[in-house]
C-alpha cells in the first residue's frame, strides 16, 4: 500500500510517518511546504500551498491512501484580521484541493484528521459528543473543519473516492506543546494551581492511539465514508489529570481546592476565559461506536500514555 501524508513535520505527522516506516508492505510519500521540511529516509514532494496546487502528478500517482493531517490550527490569539477566511483558505481549500486532484489520480481513500471541537465546545454531564449529533461548530477553526468535511462528503457522493473523517479530542504524547505543555511546566517546578476542586469529566486521545487508530482507518472497509470520534476511554477531571500528569512526572501536585466558579470569575477578570473554559467545563466524547465499528481498541491506557509524555518532557524531548 502506498500512502500519502500531509503535515508530516507536526506533531501527530512525524509519529504517524514512523509508525508508517515500520509498517511492513507500506510505502510512504510526504508533502512539504518548504525544501527545508524534507524527512529523512522518506520521498517528500514539495507543494507549498495546497489550495494553489494544480501539478499533482509527482505527490499522488500511484498513492492507494492520503492521510490528511496538514492544517490552519487553533490559536488563542490570532493575528489575523479576518480568521475565518484564513482558516477558509487553508482548511477547506487546500483540503478539498487534494480531495479532487486525489480522486483525479485514481486514490482510493482520504483520511482527515478533524476536531472535536466541529461537534462543539462542551458537553453536559453524562451526554457526550457522538458521531451522529448536530454539528456545533463555535469558533472559525471549527467551522473551517466541518466545511471541509461537508466537502469531502460530497467528493465521496460523487463517487470514486472514499472519506474517512476523525475528529479528536485533545491529542497529547511526547513533544506536546501548547496548554498541556503549560501545565506540566507549573506541576515540575511546583507552582501551585487553583484546580484542585474542578469536577468536570474531559476526555483525551494519546497520540499513540490516534495513530492506531488512523492505522487501522488506512484499509478497514467499515471506515469508508464514515466519521469516526474517539477517546482513550476513560474520561479525567482536571484535578485527577493534574494530579495524575504530576505522578507521571515524579513531582507532589499543588493543587488548591478553589470553588469552580472563583476560578472562573477570575480568569474572565484577567481576559483569560477560554482558558478557563477549557479547565473546567466538560468536554466527552462516545467512542463506543468507532470501538464496536473497527474492533479498535486503544493500545495505550492514560496513565501509561502519561508516563510516556512526562518521560519525554523531562528528558527535553
Amino acid at each position: 500500500m502506498r500512502v500519502l501524508v500531509s503535515g508530516a513535520t507536526g506533531f501527530v505527522g512525524r509519529a504517524l510517518v514512523t509508525r508508517l516506516l515500520e509498517g511492513e508492505g507500506l510505502q510512504v510519500r510526504a508533502l512539504v511546504r518548504t525544501p527545508q521540511a524534507r524527512v529523512p529516509r522518506l520521498e517528500t514532494v514539495l507543494v507549498p500551498d495546497l489550495s494553489q496546487g494544480d501539478d499533482w502528478r509527482a505527490a499522488l500517482t500511484d498513492i492507494d491512501v492520503v492521510v490528511h493531517l496538514a492544517a490552519r490550527v487553533h490559536v488563542m490569539r490570532d493575528p489575523e484580521a479576518d480568521p475565518l477566511t484564513a482558516f477558509r483558505r487553508t482548511n477547506v481549500g487546500g483540503t478539498l484541493a487534494l480531495a479532487r486532484a486525489a480522486a483525479t489520480y485514481g486514490v482510493r481513500r482520504f483520511v482527515f484528521v478533524s476536531t472535536i471541537k466541529v461537534n462543539g465546545e462542551r458537553t453536559l454531564p453524562g451526554h457526550p459528543f457522538t458521531a451522529a449529533d448536530t454539528p456545533a461548530p463555535q469558533d472559525p477553526y471549527a467551522r473551517s473543519k466541518l466545511e471541509a468535511e461537508q466537502g469531502l462528503a460530497l467528493l465521496a457522493g460523487a463517487g470514486g473516492l472514499q472519506f474517512t473523517v476523525i475528529r479528536p479530542p485533545l491529542i497529547y504524547g511526547p513533544g506536546v506543546g501548547a496548554n498541556f505543555l503549560t501545565l506540566m511546566r507549573c506541576l515540575e517546578r511546583g507552582i501551585p494551581l487553583p484546580l484542585g476542586a474542578i469536577h468536570n469529566r474531559r476526555s483525551l486521545l494519546a497520540r499513540t492511539n490516534l495513530i492506531d487508530l488512523i492505522m487501522t482507518c488506512l484499509n478497514h472497509p467499515a471506515a469508508a465514508n464514515r466519521t469516526l470520534l474517539a477517546s482513550d476511554g476513560e474520561d479525567l477531571s482536571t484535578s485527577e489529570l493534574l494530579r495524575r500528569l504530576a505522578q507521571a512526572l515524579g513531582r507532589p501536585a499543588r493543587l488548591l481546592p478553589l470553588p469552580q466558579s472563583w476560578v472562573k470569575g477570575f480568569a474572565v477578570l484577567v481576559g483569560q476565559r477560554a482558558v478557563a473554559q477549557r479547565l473546567c467545563d466538560s468536554l466527552q466524547v462516545d467512542s463506543v461506536a468507532t470501538r464496536t465499528l473497527l474492533g479498535w481498541r486503544p493500545p495505550l491506557g492514560v496513565d501509561e500514555a502519561l508516563r510516556e509524555t512526562a518521560a519525554a518532557f523531562r528528558d527535553g524531548a
